[in-house]
């Protein structure tokens, strides 16, 4: 019985270790942190991409899965460039993962960029709203602190709750020391209540259209490819408080520097028949995979995207 227990201790604590030092633990969340508040200027700049090469390096599995989801977007590209843009999407994501630490301002100042900011200004005009919507691409947490700078009111990004939820709280509260409020979604159905009444007052929600969370229905879009499912959720909202869709991606150029792209709004009825919500949803898809056929080593897409049909 002793001798069980024993065993069983050493492989809790054997499970326990493995977890903690997961790529998307707190752990190295924490580490991070501890550097990028303490370190050398130097250190805080140029070491991200050495650690992201090094992650490239003996995670081949997340290396299968980024070019996977690059050819179902884009299609199939030489091998050679496929797995330079493999390796630089890994140092671009520890740069930005970085960098998204930085966002209140405590220490480096954060230079953005907004590109087609009218067609914004066009939405907000409506009274409604306008529903953001965005994808995992560099800096996408950067997209709800762009839109401070030009929208008085209040700005939400929708997450989907993360496995470790220590390294969640890590990040959520740079977002929020930011000024920008975060809603977690993926436990109920009720948790879109808040971001709708926050329309109700004229805000800005910021939603990602690249990953279905489980048990959420989704639309299917044609890209070169294949296909990509896209998630309904910001289409039932739209439909529901009448605010706009508009997609805004996210590029990184330089140490604490970021484009925004505003591209055309989207615009669906209160009552959507599904071939409009399926026409709106292959709008969004095109648009993501315009932003990404120009920058596919700015898409930070891990997650397996195999059971797509």
């Amino acid at each position: 019985m002793a001798a069980s227990r024993i065993v069983e201790w050493v492989g809790g604590l054997r499970e326990n270790v493995r977890d903690r030092l997961r790529a998307d633990s707190a752990f190295w969340r924490r580490i991070m942190r501890a550097g990028v508040e303490h370190g050398p200027e130097v250190w805080v700049r140029y070491s991200p991409p050495v650690w992201g090469l090094g992650f490239w390096a003996i995670l081949p599995d997340k290396r299968r899965i980024v070019r996977n989801n690059l050819r179902r977007v884009l299609g199939e590209r030489p091998a050679l460039q496929e797995e330079r843009e493999v390796a630089a999407v890994f140092s671009n994501y520890a740069s930005c993962l970085t960098e998204a630490m930085l966002l209140d301002g405590r220490r480096y100042a954060m230079a953005s960029l907004p590109r087609g900011v009218e067609r914004y200004q066009a939405c907000a005009a409506k009274g409604r709203g306008v529903i953001i919507v965005t994808a995992h691409t560099a800096g996408w947490e950067f997209a709800g602190s762009v839109m401070r700078s030009v929208h008085p009111g209040e700005v939400w990004v929708v997450m989907q709750r993360e496995r470790d939820e220590h390294a969640r709280a890590i990040q959520d509260r740079a977002r929020e020391r930011a000024g920008v409020k975060v809603a977690h979604i993926g436990d109920s159905a009720f948790d879109a209540l808040p971001l709708l009444h926050a329309l109700r007052r004229n805000a800005v929600v910021a939603m990602q259209l690249d990953r279905v969370p489980p048990g959420m229905r989704f639309r299917t879009a044609h890209l070169p490819g294949g296909t990509w499912r896209i998630p309904e959720g910001p289409l039932t909202l739209a439909a529901v408080s009448g605010a706009p869709l508009l997609p805004i991606f996210t590029r990184r150029l330089d140490f604490m520097q970021y484009e925004a792209e505003v591209m055309e709004p989207i615009e669906i009825s209160r009552k959507p028949s599904p071939e409009q919500l399926d026409r709106a949803a292959q709008q969004m898809a095109n648009a993501m995979r315009a932003f990404i056929e120009r920058h596919p080593t700015q898409w930070f897409h891990f997650v397996d995207e195999s059971n797509a049909t």
